[in-house]
């Protein structure tokens, strides 16, 4: 129900608001074993006929789903639903355990999922099935993992020369560190440190790229990526910021090879989405941020293999949504085939 709820509000644009009632350690010390019987009382009473409520986890959270809340101010009505939820609590149970049932508020919108930083993610609390799919595809996880693991560290070592090469073309080319390192989002709003071989030069404005993207993400005509009649593209076409050796390295995606080292590490995958960088995640729509949720970023996918950076942002964020729908260890096998033809053909990248 919790799943229906979400992507209908995800197309709607609808807010809902999901009240957790964790009473793990409630039941766990129930001599009577009744209190479960009393809070489910007490959430009928407090939901309306068109509420949703039911198990969260089966036996020790019960959930209530609040949907079609009107025009009144977001906090007043999550403030009004808490205090109509613990009084019919209160109303069932005795103050022991009342405090011994954890209540937590969860709001499904655009704004209301932060992670302490200022950068909108997505709250784990909607998407319970994601977990489900973990723990049901343990093996082919498994499996996925390992190509992973082999992939990666067969790629370093025999990709080793070209890394010395490269390295002595970015050092020759501009002052700076070989590597660039930024922070990027993983699987779950996890951030990592994202690795490339340095292709701008060190003293640049990051708002370039920031307004660019955001304009772009929010469909602007104005994103300064039209050129020659053809449609934006996702990335700076004539980037001022970029080196030559560095235009070279892009066009080539030879920039992207210390990637394996996060590959290694399990931060990303082989195949899987581009982890985005915060500010990217601030302009996304709700439905845009399953993206960074429903696999583990990968160095290639669906994406790199189907135009790169000539597809329009909802086109790859769909891409990487079909891929998470059809993900399976042969579907990584093939787009890792795909994926030199893309890379020596130069179509869509800058």
């Amino acid at each position: 129900m919790l799943c229906l709820e979400r992507k209908r509000a995800e197309r709607s644009g609808n807010k809902f608001s999901l009240f957790l009632l964790d009473a793990r350690v409630a039941i766990d010390q129930d001599v009577t074993h009744s209190i479960v019987e009393r809070m489910v009382k007490a959430l009928d009473a407090a939901r309306r006929e068109t509420d949703l409520a039911g198990w969260y986890k089966d036996n020790s959270i019960l959930g209530i789903i609040f949907a079609e809340l009107g025009g009144a101010a977001q906090t007043e009505t999550n403030e009004m639903l808490r205090s109509k939820v613990l009084k019919s609590l209160a109303a069932e149970l005795t103050p022991e355990e009342l405090q011994r049932v954890e209540v937590s508020l969860h709001v499904f919108d655009d704004d209301s999922d932060t992670d302490g930083r200022g950068s909108a993610t997505s709250n784990p609390a909607f998407y319970p099935d994601l977990f489900h799919q973990t723990h049901s595809n343990k093996l082919p996880l498994l499996v996925k993992r390992t190509m992973d693991v082999v992939g990666s560290a067969l790629a370093l070592a025999v990709l080793s020369p070209f890394f010395l090469v490269i390295a002595i073309a970015v050092k020759l080319s501009s002052k700076g560190p070989v590597l660039f390192r930024q922070q990027r989002i993983g699987q779950l709003g996890k951030p990592f440190e994202f690795l490339k071989f340095r292709s701008m030069y060190t003293s640049n404005d990051p708002e370039i790229h920031k307004k660019y993207v955001q304009s772009f993400i929010a469909g602007s005509k104005e994103s300064g990526g039209e050129a020659n009649g053809q449609k934006p593209v996702f990335k700076l076409t004539n980037d001022p910021r970029v080196t030559s050796v560095g235009r070279f390295l892009r066009r080539t995606s030879l920039d992207e090879l210390p990637q394996f080292w996060n590959v290694l590490k399990g931060e990303m995958s082989l195949v899987g989405p581009r982890p985005p960088v915060a500010y990217e995640i601030d302009a996304y729509y709700v439905w845009h941020r399953r993206r960074v949720l429903e696999a583990k970023p990968g160095i290639t996918g669906l994406w790199q293999v189907h135009g790169r950076s000539k597809t329009t942002f909802d086109e790859m964020v769909r891409l990487d949504l079909q891929y998470s729908r059809r993900w399976s260890p042969l579907l990584d096998v093939k787009i890792l085939l795909q994926t030199p033809g893309a890379v020596f053909s130069g179509d869509g990248a800058y």
